[in-house]
Formats: structure tokens, sequence, C-alpha cells
């Protein structure tokens, strides 16, 4: 079971924290020293920030499989390392993402350097809402960004996991994966939380990256027999088709699902029932189109059932995980933190001249 670390920062003793969590990523991701310490820096100064500018937030550090996967073979994991406040924003970004820039006695790395050593950074800011910082470092001599070269896919995945009350595990998982034209997009919740949970949409992530190459209402059967044995989880499965440009949809339970057409959002419905449990007999697929300006959002039920998706014209351009944070955090306050093990997965296409 893929371990998720939520750190609280609020005081200072919360930034080794981080830093440890990133250093505990590290080495499941099977980063050498030189990467390790890097991923060590960007979360030590990314946990700093969040004390200095926005009076504390969150510091989620996951092992994540790439935004864009290789077609075939093992997608070698990547190092995620994400900031979310609720404070005042930044007024200039492009100031505070230049190298040695600080309002304050800081350690004096900066953003710039977060940018710098990570293999891919990305800021999001609104003014009085706050900031989404996420940086990825992967193996060295391979930019987590850049890992697809045998073409280009026209299209990014990626998530952000949040484990109910600090748990060392998610009962949630995301993952995606590549075979031929067709690549797949899943999140599942198994049931409950903690290791069982986990266990069960462990087992999902493990049994997509073997069966790939089917369809969406075929991989929900093959992952019905996997499940079985174990407490079962909800399931949503999103297929894009390489060849054809469409979309197709299939799931069971209550994971949702909206995907952008044009400038409204459209609900996708899965079946009720629990995979490996109570699967329904009948698994209908839902196919769209899918097209440049398209953007997906895959959640399980820790999100607010009336959360608010991203009204940016130009969101399906982000980074995919930059989007899933600042949906969780719009979703959530202080005040009002997750109720649950919280995944939200994003497909998006790639800007053009980019993987």
């Amino acid at each position: 079971m893929p371990r998720v670390w939520d750190v609280p920062v609020h005081d200072s003793t919360r930034v080794r924290d981080a830093r440890v969590a990133a250093e505990g990523a590290a080495a499941l991701a099977g980063l050498d020293g030189p990467r390790t310490a890097a991923a060590a820096l960007v979360a030590t100064e990314l946990a700093t920030n969040l004390l200095k500018h926005a009076e504390g937030g969150q510091v989620l550090v996951d092992v994540v499989p790439p935004p864009a996967p290789r077609e075939g073979g093992e997608q070698t994991p990547v190092v995620q390392v994400t900031a979310v406040d609720h404070g005042p924003g930044i007024a200039d970004v492009a100031a505070a993402l230049r190298d040695g820039f600080s309002t304050t006695r800081s350690l004096g790395a900066g953003l710039g350097t977060c940018r710098r050593v990570a293999d891919d950074f990305h800021l999001h800011s609104a003014p009085g809402r706050g900031t989404v910082a996420l940086a990825r470092i992967g193996a060295a001599g391979r930019r987590a960004g850049a890992v697809v070269r045998e073409p280009a896919a026209p299209a990014r995945a990626g998530g952000v996991n949040i484990p109910y009350g600090g748990a060392d595990h998610s009962g949630d998982a995301w993952t995606w994966v590549r075979a031929g034209n067709l690549l797949t997009l899943m999140l599942a919740d198994g049931l409950g939380h903690g290791p069982q949970a986990a266990h069960a949409s462990s087992a999902a992530v493990e049994t997509l990256r073997g069966a790939a190459h089917l369809a969406p209402a075929d991989l929900l059967r093959r992952l019905d027999e996997a499940l079985r044995g174990t407490r079962g989880a909800a399931v949503a499965l999103a297929q894009l088709d390489l060849g054809t440009g469409r979309l197709c949809f299939s799931g069971v339970g209550n994971v949702g699902a909206r995907l952008r057409e044009g400038g409204t959002w459209r609900h996708l419905l899965s079946r009720p029932g629990i995979v490996g449990a109570h699967r329904p007999a009948r698994l209908p697929e839902t196919r769209l189109d899918w097209t440049a300006d398209s953007l997906l959002i895959l959640h399980s039920d820790g999100l607010p059932s009336r959360w608010t998706p991203p009204s940016e014209p130009d969101a399906h351009a982000a980074d995919p995980a930059v989007t899933a944070a600042v949906t969780v955090r719009g979703a959530s306050s202080p005040a009002r933190p997750v109720r649950d093990d919280t995944a939200v997965a994003v497909l998006t296409p790639a800007p053009a001249g980019r993987p």
C-alpha cells in the first residue's frame, strides 16, 4: 500500500516533518542522494513559506505516476510535493518565482530555487483565496515533465490524495496507464478508512496496470474479480482513445465525475454498487468527444457534493495536479477540513508543443 503524507504546517516544528516526509517519499520512489536532497529542499522551502506568508497550511507528499505516461512498460514514479494554503495569495507571481526573491528572512532559497531544482514546478495563486505550489522530483537525468518521447501523448493527468485524519495511508487511490492508443485514468475509493480500504484501492491500481488494454466496462469486470476478498471499492474509469479522439467513461459506486465541454460542466454518472462485492449486471459506457479545451475531474466522496469546479477559461491548460489541489482547496477551509479520505484526479489535453 502506498504511503501518503499530509503534514499540517502551523508552527516551525512541522517544517522538519515536511522534510522527513519528502525524504520518505524519495526512498519509496528510488531516488538517489542528490534527488532526495532536492525533494527535501523543496518541501522545506514550501513549508517555510506557508508559515511566513500564509499563517500556515498543509504540505502533501506522495509518490505518483508521471503526468504523461510512456507507451508500454512500467512508469517511473516521481515524488510530488504540494503546498496548499488559504492565505492572502501572492501579489506578484513572476517576482516570487525569481531565484533569491524573498520578502522576509527565509532560507534564501525561494520559490525560484524550487522551480530550478524540481523537474517541474507550478504555482497558482488567487488574491484572498490562497496559493497552491506543486513540484515533482524524479530520478536523476529524467525530468518528470518530459518522460514521454515516443511520441508525446496529447493528454496529461495528475491528482492529489489526502488521507483522513492524518493517517499514514489513504483508502483512495488514483493512477493512469497507457496501452497503445489507450490512456486510462482511474480513481478508486476503498470502503471505509485505514489499511483495509487502502488494500482494496491498491489492488485496483495493480490490476489496472496489467489490463489497460481493456475497455472500461470490461476493466470493471476484471477489477470486480480482483477485489473479491477485499472490502471492495467505488471505481471510476475514463479512457481516452488517441486514435479516435473519443473519451469513454464507466463507473460503479460514488466516485464523482465531471467533464467540461466548451463552457459547461456535465456530470458523468456511475452505476450504484461496490466493485468486489456488489457489481451491477449492466455496465454502460458513456462516450464523448475529447477536444482541445476538455477538462475531466474524478473525485472521491471526501469532496463535498456541492463543490465548485474551476471557472477559469484556461483551466484546461494548467497542470492537472494543480487543478486537483485547487479543487480541494476551494471545497475546504481551515474551519472545514476534509471529512474523509479525499482524492481528486484530473485529465487535461497537453498544451501545444508540450507532452
